[in-house]
């Protein structure tokens, strides 16, 4: 019974997607809409298929700039939690800070920053690091801040110290809390990295986006948006995969129920 709900699961937003993407190319094909102000699937697969050296090339340097700042941005908020979960005291100063920082437009901070460090790679990574601090950050505190006091008076009482019940206890419980936001932060990833590419760049979806647009080729700006889409949903399984990796008990939490 199981096995069936699950495969129901997953066949439905297949459906759904195959309705919607037939109901759009009977629509351009019969009329309804025209083929310069939307493209249909099929157009759209085409020119992915006739320009995918190019769109696989500018790809890669999107691809690099998102993982780069991501990784970056769960270093820095690998430090923060951990430093605001010892202090309190910083937590109260930098955590209102941190959520008025999202309140700011990131197409707005964009374009200081390619002032600043100039149009190369910097100021793609840095964008890509802005837009994925802030959910990675929050999440690991909240894991690491809602580990059962009980259970930590208990190991404290039997003699451990701050870096045993750290490593033991604290970070091992908010495993889940830090995955969830790095899942998070990884869609935005490659979205902070287009963003930056579109405030000037010789490389990037972003730049092809934007020579496509002026271009007038929307079939173009399409397939960018398709190959995006596919970066952004691979980095979100790929961060799942290594979560099962690292939680191996919840694989068995699962079975078990």
């Amino acid at each position: 019974m199981r096995k069936y709900q699950n495969t129901s699961d997953k066949l439905i937003p297949i459906v759904f997607l195959l309705t919607i993407l037939i109901l759009w190319e009977a629509a351009v094909n019969l009329g309804v809409v025209e083929r310069y102000v939307l493209p249909s699937p099929t157009d759209i697969i085409a020119a992915l298929i006739a320009n995918g050296s190019d769109l696989m090339m500018h790809a890669g340097t999107t691809f690099f700039e998102g993982m780069t700042g991501l990784l970056v941005a769960v270093c820095l908020s690998l430090i923060m939690a951990i430093v605001m979960d010892l202090f309190p005291v910083v937590k109260k100063a930098i955590y209102p800070v941190l959520v008025m920082s999202q309140t700011v437009p990131i197409i707005v901070i964009a374009p200081l920053l390619a002032m600043w460090f100039g149009f190369g790679i910097a100021p793609k990574i840095f964008v890509v690091v802005l837009v994925c601090f802030f959910p990675i950050t929050v999440s690991l505190i909240e894991g690491l801040q809602s580990v059962d006091g009980e259970l930590i008076n208990l190991v404290r009482s039997m003699g451990a110290k701050k870096r045993q019940i750290f490593t033991k206890i604290k970070f091992p419980s908010a495993l889940p809390y830090f995955f969830s936001g790095l899942k998070i932060a990884a869609t935005y990833s490659i979205m902070g990295a287009v963003i930056g590419e579109w405030l000037g760049g010789k490389a990037g979806l972003g730049v092809y986006m934007l020579r496509a647009r002026h271009a007038f080729a929307l079939d173009l700006v399409f397939a960018s948006i398709l190959v995006i889409v596919v970066l952004s949903i691979g980095l979100f399984y790929g961060i799942a995969g290594i979560q099962r990796v690292m939680m191996p008990w919840e694989k068995l939490k699962e079975e078990e129920e």
